[in-house]
């Protein structure tokens, strides 16, 4: 038995596609993308409540209108200032919060696999005991108690009189 030496390699390997989705211009012109389809970042529509538009947020009653080129200018404005920042935050914040989610849900797992279920499954395996034990107790000194006060407070009679 000698010393084993044992070897690792890893790599990363990524498409061409998938390293240029990244750097594709941020307003791309009409009718040219570099995918045929967009990818569904949120299959699972978790995110529905956000997909808030202009029309969602600011609205003009028939009563009061503002001229025609405010109105297509602060839809613009909003839409290009919610593009922008959501991006840039995203770039800011993506990889750290990814990275603590990513910790906070490996510690939750090893909690939930090494304590959580072990502690319940110990816990259902000694029910059926500690079952046997709750009802010899209550059968000494609950059971008893309640007998004899029900049937002391058996004979009391309350009638009701109108004044």
């Amino acid at each position: 038995m000698g010393l084993e030496k044992e070897t690792s390699g890893t790599s990363v390997i990524m498409d061409e596609d998938e390293f240029n989705r990244s750097i594709e211009p941020i307003l791309p012109k009409k009718g040219r993308s570099a995918y045929a389809t967009e990818p569904d970042r949120d299959p699972h529509d978790m995110n529905a409540h956000l997909k808030v538009g202009f029309d969602d947020v600011i609205a003009e009653p028939a009563s009061a209108h503002s001229f025609d080129k405010v109105w297509v200018g602060s839809h613009a404005a909003f839409e290009l200032v919610k593009f922008l920042l959501y991006r840039v935050l995203s770039a800011l914040l993506a990889v750290p919060a990814a990275f603590i989610l990513g910790l906070v849900f490996a510690v939750l797992s090893c909690i939930h696999i090494w304590l959580v279920m072990p502690a319940i499954q110990s816990f259902l395996m000694l029910l059926p005991s500690l079952r046997v034990v709750w009802r010899s107790l209550t059968d000494m000194f609950v059971t008893p108690l309640y007998r004899s006060m029900g049937r002391s407070l058996s004979s009391v009679q309350v009638t009701t009189t109108e004044c």
